[in-house]
């Protein structure tokens, strides 16, 4: 069972991460999985009305550290060590929608991956698997 839900993962990012990509939002998770929608604007698209990489790397990194804390609870120190990500198709402008597994949970280190598609496609966007570093005090 998670620790947090996705009612308290939108209240710590309002309170402790203002900084996080705007328009991300949780719509569910369970111990292994987080699914979430990034709303995006504009500001999103790069030249040729392409969402940007960085738009979806921001996405899988927010997400799955979204995970973790649903996971774990508030560990505002883990950070990413690695995120490594494959651009499948071109992103068309509107609603991503994404889900995120935990693969693997240990004392240091979490691993998982991470998928990406424009709402309402059926083929990903985008895939990426990413690690994180957990604070000692978890340990």
């Amino acid at each position: 069972m998670p620790v947090m839900t996705p009612d308290d993962l939108h209240r710590f990012l309002e309170q402790e991460f203002p900084q996080a990509p705007p328009g991300i939002s949780v719509e569910s998770v369970d111990d292994t999985t987080i699914r979430v929608r990034q709303k995006t604007e504009d500001r999103h698209l790069r030249p040729g009305g392409t969402i940007s990489g960085p738009t979806l790397m921001a996405m899988v990194d927010c997400g799955f550290y979204l995970l973790l804390l649903a996971r774990l609870g508030p560990v505002a120190l883990a950070v990413t060590t690695n995120l490594n990500i494959n651009f499948m198709r071109k992103p068309e402008p509107g609603d991503l929608l994404g889900e995120g597994r935990l693969l693997k949970l240990g004392k240091a280190l979490a691993v998982g991956d991470f998928t990406i598609w424009n709402e309402g496609q059926k083929d990903p966007v985008a895939h990426a698997t990413i690690t994180y570093s957990i604070p000692p005090a978890r340990q």
